[in-house]
């Protein structure tokens, strides 16, 4: 269960990050559940780039899943939302 931690917290934070970018960019060509859908695959993304890089930066390591989870999720949907306001 411990493993599952890290990725339940990053899908969340994703998925909190992907809805919040979209709501403040304003993104009406994307509904809510592709919003969240996107902001959850953006936060594990976020979460595995962290794991890369190598850093926590000091943090707990579940401060860190959160916060790369929110931006993962808003940076993944933010890109999809410009793509699809484009077609």
């Amino acid at each position: 269960m411990e493993a599952l931690m890290p990725i339940v917290t990053q899908l969340i934070a994703g998925a909190i990050g992907g809805n919040a970018a979209g709501a403040a960019l304003k993104q009406q060509a994307v509904s809510v559940i592709v919003r969240t859908i996107v902001g959850a695959i953006g936060g594990v993304g976020g979460g595995l780039l962290l794991q890369l890089v190598g850093g926590e930066a000091g943090l707990t390591g579940l401060v860190s899943d959160a916060i790369a989870g929110l931006v993962g999720g808003g940076v993944l949907q933010a890109i999809v939302g410009a793509v699809m306001n484009k077609r």
